[in-house]
């Protein structure tokens, strides 16, 4: 499991929140019960191209069956104050 901080809706606040990234069941949403959760517990929201971001890596994930929590790493880590050098092989 891998955590990401992005930047969430409080209210009209933006503020960093930290989500945690597997491999999701296939039929779901991968940040679906993250997000029912962040609203429904602490009145926030995942910015609409977040999850939408994820959701086309979740899907290219199941089209090349690849590991959805690796391409999340890969694609994202870099975004996420990770570098992307060398051999790629970033272990967190």
């Amino acid at each position: 499991m891998k955590k990401f901080t992005i930047p969430c809706d409080f209210n009209g606040v933006t503020a960093p929140f930290n989500i945690y990234i597997g491999e999701p069941s296939p039929e779901k949403h991968p940040l679906q019960y993250q997000a029912a959760w962040l609203s429904r517990e602490r009145g926030g929201t995942i910015p609409q191209e977040v999850m939408d971001s994820f959701a086309k890596l979740h899907e290219i994930a199941k089209e090349n069956g690849v590991s959805f929590e690796e391409l999340c790493v890969n694609a994202l880590g870099t975004a996420n104050g990770k570098t992307a050098s060398g051999s790629g092989n970033d272990s967190t």
